[in-house]
């Protein structure tokens, strides 16, 4: 056995949050060793969030364009897809080679290992034949993978999952979209907006299921605008691949074909990769279980999509800020003791930096971590319209048994969204506890959705009495303005 090489930290999975809390680590001083078999940077940056949004925008150009005829004169379309690859392989994926990311890491004073690690025991993460033994702990951030459901006859094609639709070069002439979530929906409208004749087929009874029922209709509303076919309640039973593209067959006896099929069917940590039984944490759950201030157990913590509250890249770098300033916290104490005034050094060098990261948490009082708080967690699906979400949506709150008041405003009821055109596809729906007298969720349908979402995520977050949102004044005319709107018909 390879004797054990001693560090401070291990850091096993770069991705967005991985990289977060190994590199402000190592500039604090610490001995940081980061592993990655992947990619640094990990889905976000490659075939996430980055390239995606960079074919949305070009899609939606596109929809721009088309909409001249209603407001400026006239305008033709020519779509061109290499634009669009060229785009994402040259300034955001650099042909999905992470040379730049590993730069920016060890540039930090971190040591990089490109594998794939497990863990090996308390403290010890093992990379084939190296062994490192971590002396103030391990990050776990070894992200999800796509899930694929169990239908028959599915393993054995060559479909797509986001990696292979964000790496497109030329487009298909048809293509089936399995699962109408964010994901399935956001590639759905960019293809069709391409000439890609594109079928969505979902087994709920309604696309983006997990939002408000008012934010599914105005999303599948705009798909079938493009062009998009959606077919909700279709539970997949086969699927078969031949010389003609693919066959998608229903427990129903529906039947969809496509030259290609994407599935985008959710996303899965794959824990049994990872030996968690050497530390005695079960490794059967779908997601690592942490607390709030992200530790799986003693000296472990874990970041990002594994630990299963939400697989966006914004709540990663929030959990790495708890990370960073915990482990901080426990190296301080464990090498210099209590201190609340956060001024005593650290060893390694991180003097003053490991104070002032651990020493603040979110009250702002001295001594303390800040807590893992997702009531407020943003989301926002990237179609056209933008719909953004915070909070639990009414059923979430009447399952809860909050005493609920509803407040909804068509966006076309503003002046803004009258002038823009939006039709009847964009709205503010508000959820408020009418017993605390704030709201405790909220929807942002239009097109800056996501953009107007800022302002109610604030409410929520800072549990903003109504008297108070009722008194603010609102910009004219903006489309976050219907926030006003949508206040004033709040009830019961």
């Amino acid at each position: 056995m390879a004797q054990p090489e001693i560090v401070d930290v291990v850091v096993l999975g770069l991705g967005v949050g991985g990289e977060e809390v190994a590199g402000r680590l190592a500039e604090a001083g610490l001995t940081v060793v980061g592993i990655e078999r992947n990619l640094v940077g990990g889905e976000c940056p490659y075939w996430g969030c980055i390239p995606s949004k960079m074919m949305i925008r070009a899609a939606n150009a596109i929809a721009e364009a088309r909409r001249v005829g209603g407001l400026a004169g006239t305008a033709q379309v020519s779509p061109d897809w290499a634009t669009v690859a060229k785009r994402i392989r040259e300034e955001a994926t650099d042909g999905w080679d992470d040379r730049v990311a590993v730069r920016r890491f060890t540039d930090k004073g971190g040591r990089f290992v490109r594998g794939g690690g497990r863990l090996d025991g308390p403290g010890r993460v093992r990379v084939g034949e190296q062994v490192f033994q971590a002396r103030h702990g391990i990050v776990l951030g070894t992200g999800t993978r796509p899930s694929v459901p169990p239908v028959d006859g599915l393993a054995d094609t060559p479909y797509w999952t986001n990696r292979e639709a964000i790496e497109v070069e030329e487009l298909p002439g048809s293509l089936l979209v399995l699962g109408g979530g964010a994901i399935g929906l956001e590639l759905a409208q960019v293809f069709a907006r391409f000439g890609v004749r594109v079928t969505v087929v979902e087994a709920l009874d309604r696309v983006l299921a997990v939002e408000e029922p008012e934010a599914s209709e105005a999303a599948a509303a705009a798909l079938r605008a493009d062009g998009v076919e959606i077919r909700t309640g279709v539970k997949a039973a086969r699927v078969e691949h031949g010389t003609e593209g693919f066959t998608l067959r229903g427990t129903e006896d529906e039947e969809f074909t496509a030259e290609r099929l994407l599935v985008v069917t959710g996303r899965r940590a794959h824990l049994d990769e990872l030996g968690l039984e050497t530390i005695g944490v079960d490794a059967g759950g779908r997601y690592l279980p942490v607390d709030d201030r992200l530790r799986v157990t003693e000296g472990v913590w874990a970041v990002g999509d594994v630990t299963g509250e939400g697989a966006f890249t914004h709540i990663a770098m929030y959990q790495a800020a708890i990370i960073v300033a915990d482990v901080l916290d426990h190296l301080r104490r464990a090498e210099g003791g209590a201190d609340p005034s956060g001024t005593a050094s650290v060893v390694g060098g991180a003097v003053g930096v490991a104070s002032s990261l651990a020493a603040t948490g979110s009250s702002g009082s001295a001594g303390s971590v800040p807590r893992a708080d997702y009531r407020a967690l943003p989301r926002v699906t990237f179609t056209d319209p933008e719909i953004g979400a915070v909070g639990l949506t009414e059923e979430q709150a009447r399952e809860r048994g909050i005493n609920v008041q509803v407040g909804f405003t068509q966006l076309a009821s503003s002046t803004r969204g009258w002038i823009n055109k939006t039709d009847e596809v964009g709205f503010i729906k508000l959820v408020a506890d009418a017993d605390q007298g704030v709201l405790i969720g909220a929807t942002s349908a239009g097109p800056a959705g996501g953009e107007v979402l800022s302002a109610l995520v604030v409410a929520v977050h800072a549990a903003v009495p109504l008297t108070q949102l009722r008194h603010m004044i609102y910009a004219y005319p903006t489309f976050h303005r219907a926030i006003s709107e949508a206040l004033g018909k709040l009830r019961s």
